[in-house]
């Protein structure tokens, strides 16, 4: 049987939260499809020694600040799966765990959202499904002939999962140079770090407040008509939280350039030069997570999907929501979901 409302909103986490604190502030009805079993969205899948970039204080959902975690200046991934599922409870958001969508269609004037637990049919759809679930693996030459195990940032956990390995870490990013450093702070392991251009390091007393202010200030920038001034990337790629920046100090960060190819005991760089490995930590990134948006045929460049702020252009009774800054500034971040969830959340409300 199809079930009606005003709303569906596909995700359960950070973002799909933000999106149904607004939607209620409109006097809307909606529903929350979450695909994990359990509140926390992603957060409940990183690894243990992941840190936020900010204090809890600046990294909260609208509404309510995120409490202080006794005993670390930047919070913890259990204290923000414990935070997201207080705030769900607190706003008693309408959210079905365990639901995976499949396909979101048109059906006249409505969208037709179809999952394994029922069928929805809405006004409006906010596609705010992460992109965690789609991790990204390089076609490196080799990769099928290693002989040692791969895994990619979401399959990661701990250092001891290695202990007496040799572990190559792939990549260049935050997470790259986070797995790195965790592993290379253990003894037991025996760590290389490989990266496509050699790593830029952010400065110290640079956070996730810093960044959230530079990202706002570009937003501005662009809305008025001012230059682009490349916003936090023009500031460097890896922020330096305190692991890292131990690490680093401790000569345990030097990164090699990128290999050539991988050959079953290891990986081998165009100068014949060998690392031996028994594992290989893809730390490549992800793509977003919309196979479920497929039968609206919306993809443009690079799979994205062409959008006016967090409205899809080919469908204006789609919004999407948390996916990085081509659906609002920092946007994939919890502090800075809010204001874009509050955006859409608005635009639906004059839909008729």
């Amino acid at each position: 049987m199809t079930q009606h409302t005003d709303v569906v909103v596909v995700g359960g986490g950070q973002a799909g939260l933000a999106a149904g604190y607004h939607l209620r502030r409109q006097g809307l009805e909606f529903e929350i499809l979450g695909a994990d079993p359990a509140p926390g969205g992603s957060w409940q899948h990183m690894w243990d020694s992941l840190h936020l970039f900010s204090p809890a204080e600046h990294s909260s959902l609208p509404g309510r600040l995120m409490p202080v975690q006794p005993g670390e200046t930047y919070p913890g991934t259990k204290h923000v799966v414990d935070y997201l599922t207080a705030y769900e409870k607190r706003y008693d958001l309408p959210v079905q765990h365990g639901t995976h969508v499949d396909a979101v269609r048109r059906d006249g004037d409505r969208l037709l959202v179809e999952a394994d637990t029922g069928t929805w049919r809405a006004r409006a759809v906010i596609s705010a499904t992460g992109s965690w679930s789609r991790p990204f693996l390089p076609a490196v030459p080799g990769r099928g002939v290693f002989d040692g195990r791969q895994l990619h940032t979401v399959n990661y956990r701990r250092p001891a999962d290695f202990a007496g390995q040799r572990v190559v870490v792939v990549g260049g990013g935050n997470s790259g140079a986070q797995i790195a450093a965790d592993l290379a702070l253990d003894d037991r392991v025996d760590t290389t770090w490989v990266t496509r251009r050699p790593p830029r390091f952010l400065a110290d007393y640079i956070d996730g407040r810093a960044l959230f202010d530079v990202a706002t200030a570009r937003r501005r920038a662009l809305e008025e008509g001012r230059s682009d001034s490349g916003g936090v990337a023009s500031l460097g790629d890896i922020v330096a939280v305190p692991p890292v920046r131990a690490a680093r100090d401790a000569g345990l960060l030097e990164a090699k350039p990128m290999f050539a190819r991988l050959a079953a005991d290891g990986v081998r760089w165009d100068d014949g030069s060998h690392t031996g490995s028994d594992a290989i930590v893809w730390c490549t990134g992800f793509r977003p997570a919309l196979a479920h948006l497929a039968p609206l045929n919306l993809r443009g460049p690079r799979g994205h999907i062409p959008t006016d702020g967090t409205r899809a252009l080919g469908e204006p009774r789609l919004h999407l929501l948390g996916y990085g800054d081509w659906t609002g500034p920092a946007s994939a971040t919890l502090i800075g979901v809010g204001r874009p969830a509050r955006d859409a959340a608005r635009e639906i409300a004059q839909l008729r």
